[in-house]
C-alpha cells in the first residue's frame, strides 16, 4: 500500500493546512494556537493465522476478526513528522460494508516491519491495548482517541483486532484511492510564522518553548529536561563541580544528579541552596543506596525503616519535588543466589516497600526513578524482568548507559546504540522493552556521555550530534542527564565534554537547543 509523503517540519506540516483534510479547531481561541492536520498511514496491512507465509500489503482492504481458526489482526505504522508539537491524536478508521463487534487498537513492539513484508509469520507482538470502540453497522467511521500514545515526533505502529469470533470487519486501507485509508488526524501548536522550524532531520528543533512545564510527577508538558552529573570520582563537591559544568556547556542543567548511601543526611544543606537558586532554576536527583552495611532483603522486611523514616521527615521538611533513585543500576550487584539478600526480587522487594513507606509517612513530593544499566549481558539473564517493582510504584523508567566514541572499542557508536542495546542472543531493545512492557512510562537517561580512553582523546561530536534526531523519533524520552568526568571509576574513560574542542563546540550546541527550555512548575 502506498506511503504518503510527509512534511519534514511542523512548517511544512502548518504550511499544507489549506490544501489538505485538515481543519481548524473550532473554538476561536484555540484556533489561534493550535491546528488539525490528517496523516496518511505509512504503512499498512493485515496477517491471517491460516497462512502463515501470505502478505497483503497490496490489499485495498484490512480485515480483522476470526474466522474458524484463522485469527486476522491488521497493522498500522504512522510517522509524526519533526517538530510537531501534539496536543492530542484520533485514529480513523472506515469500515468496507457493515461493520459490528468490540474493535480495539493495540501497541506493537518494534517498528521496522513493513507492509510489502509482513505476515502472521514475522508480525510484531501486540502491546498493551490503547483504545476500544464498538463498531455499529450503521458507522462510516470509526475513531479512536490515542493521545497518551501519541504523543510527539516519531513513528508509531498500532495494531487493530476484534472481539469477533466468527466472522471480520473490513476496513479501507491506503491502498483504497477513492476513499483513502486510515488517518491519524493530530490537534498541533502552530509553528510561530517568525520563527520557522529547519527541515533539515539532521539538526531538528525541538519541541521545548517557554510554554513547557513540569507537571505533578515532574514529567514535561512538551520539550525534555536537562540534566547534569558532574565531579563524579573527584574530591571537589558535587554542587561547585555542576556549576562549573553548567558554564562549560553554556546551559543551566535544571537537574541536579548526586548520589548518598545508607545513613548519610540528604538533601544537603549545599544541594537545598542549589535549588534555592531562583537565577537557575533546579530539581534534584538523589541517588540512595538505601540497603547499605544491609542487604536488599533485610531493607524490605524492616531492617532499615529508622533509615527510610529518617529520610521521610527531611525529604517533606524539604518540601519540593525531589526525583529519587533507589540503587542505581542493581543489575551489577544482583547475586542470583537464594538467601544471598541480593536477588533480583530481592531489589524489587526493597524498591516497593521504601516507596511505600515513604507514602505511608505522607511523603508526596518524591517521584521515584528505576536505574536500570541496560547492559545486554544483564539483560538475557532470566532474573532481569525480577527486577521491576511494578507499574504502581514506579513514576518513571531511567536508564545508565554510554557508547565509546573509539571505533572498535567496547559500545562503541551513538545515541541510538545507548538506548537500543538488546539482549545477548537477541530480544527487545531497552527502549522498545520500556515503551512496550511499561506504555505511558515516561523515560529518564539518567546517565548518559561519550568516552574514551584515557589518553586517547577522540572527537565525541558524532554522538552529540546524532542526540537531537533520537530525541525526535522517541518521545517517552522526557529527560536526559549527563554523567561528566575525566576519569571513571576503573580510571581508563574520560567522559567529559571538553577532551576536544570539536567535542565540547557540538555539546554546546546541542545544549543550546529549545527543546531542553523546559520551566520547573
Amino acid at each position: 500500500m502506498r506511503r504518503a509523503k510527509l512534511p519534514k517540519s511542523l512548517t511544512a506540516l502548518t504550511a499544507v493546512i489549506a490544501g489538505s483534510s485538515a481543519v481548524m479547531v473550532p473554538n476561536a481561541a484555540a484556533a489561534a494556537s493550535t491546528v488539525q492536520v490528517a496523516i496518511k498511514a505509512a504503512h499498512d496491512s493485515y496477517t491471517s493465522s491460516g497462512r502463515k507465509s501470505t502478505t497483503f500489503g497490496s490489499n485495498d482492504k484490512l480485515a480483522v476478526g476470526k474466522l474458524g481458526k484463522d485469527r486476522k489482526v491488521a497493522y498500522l505504522k504512522f510517522t509524526v513528522p519533526a517538530g510537531a508539537d501534539v496536543k492530542a491524536a484520533r485514529l480513523y478508521l472506515s469500515p468496507s460494508g457493515k461493520s459490528s463487534g468490540r474493535v480495539t487498537v493495540s501497541r506493537v513492539e518494534g517498528t521496522s516491519w513493513t507492509e510489502a513484508k509482513l505476515t502472521s509469520g514475522n508480525a510484531p507482538k501486540l502491546g498493551s491495548a490503547v483504545a476500544s470502540v464498538t463498531a455499529r453497522p450503521s458507522d462510516t467511521r470509526i475513531g479512536f482517541n490515542l493521545s497518551r500514545a501519541v504523543t510527539g515526533p516519531g513513528t508509531y505502529s498500532f495494531a487493530v483486532t476484534s472481539s469477533l469470533t466468527n466472522g471480520t470487519v473490513r476496513f479501507q486501507s491506503a491502498e483504497n484511492k477513492a476513499r483513502g485509508g486510515p488517518e491519524l488526524v493530530l490537534t498541533i501548536a502552530k509553528a510561530p510564522a517568525a520563527t520557522p522550524v529547519p527541515a533539515t532531520p539532521s539538526t531538528p528543533v525541538g519541541a521545548g518553548n517557554d510554554d513547557c512545564v513540569t507537571g505533578a510527577l515532574l514529567v514535561p508538558s512538551c520539550g525534555v529536561l536537562w540534566g547534569g552529573a558532574a565531579g563524579g570520582f573527584t574530591s571537589l563537591p558535587r554542587d561547585v563541580e555542576h556549576r562549573n559544568w553548567e558554564k562549560l556547556s553554556g546551559r543551566t542543567a535544571t537537574i541536579f544528579h548526586t548520589y548518598h548511601k545508607g545513613d548519610e543526611p540528604f538533601p544537603t544543606k549545599a544541594e537545598i541552596a542549589m535549588t534555592n537558586d531562583a537565577t537557575h532554576p533546579r530539581v534534584l536527583l538523589l541517588n540512595w543506596k538505601i540497603a547499605y552495611g544491609s542487604t536488599w532483603a533485610k531493607v524490605a522486611q524492616g531492617e532499615q525503616d529508622k533509615r527510610i523514616d529518617a529520610f521521610a521527615t527531611r525529604i517533606k521538611a524539604y518540601g519540593k519535588k525531589t526525583f529519587l533513585v533507589l540503587h542505581h543500576e542493581p543489575e551489577n550487584d544482583v547475586v542470583a543466589k537464594a538467601g544471598s539478600g541480593w536477588q533480583a526480587k530481592d531489589f524489587a522487594a526493597m524498591y516497593r516497600h521504601t516507596i511505600e513507606r515513604l507514602r505511608s509517612k505522607g511523603v508526596s513530593n518524591v517521584v521515584n526513578v528505576m536505574a536500570y544499566m541496560g547492559n545486554e549481558k544483564w539483560m538475557a539473564q532470566t532474573w532481569w524482568k525480577d527486577l521491576y517493582p511494578g507499574d504502581d510504584i514506579v513514576d518513571w523508567i531511567g536508564l545508565d548507559s554510554y557508547v565509546s566514541v573509539e571505533k572498535g572499542y567496547y559500545h562503541y557508536g551513538d545515541f541510538a546504540d545507548l538506548l537500543d542495546r538488546a539482549p545477548t542472543g537477541g530480544g527487545t531493545g531497552f527502549y522498545q522493552w520500556a515503551t512496550t512492557q511499561h506504555p505511558g512510562k515516561p523515560i529518564m537517561i539518567a546517565e548518559w556521555g561519550g568516552y574514551h580512553q584515557i589518553g586517547k582523546a577522540t572527537d565525541k561530536s558524532p554522538v552529540y550530534h546524532s542526540v537531537l534526531p533520537e530525541l525526535v523519533k522517541r518521545p517517552a524520552i522526557k529527560a536526559i542527564v549527563h554523567f561528566d568526568t575525566k576519569a571513571d571509576d576503573e580510571g581508563n574513560r574520560d567522559i567529559s565534554i571538553d577532551s576536544t574542542p570539536a567535542g565540547l563546540a557540538a555539546f554546546k550546541k546541542l545544549a543550546a537547543n529549545p527543546i531542553f527550555n523546559v520551566k520547573l512548575g
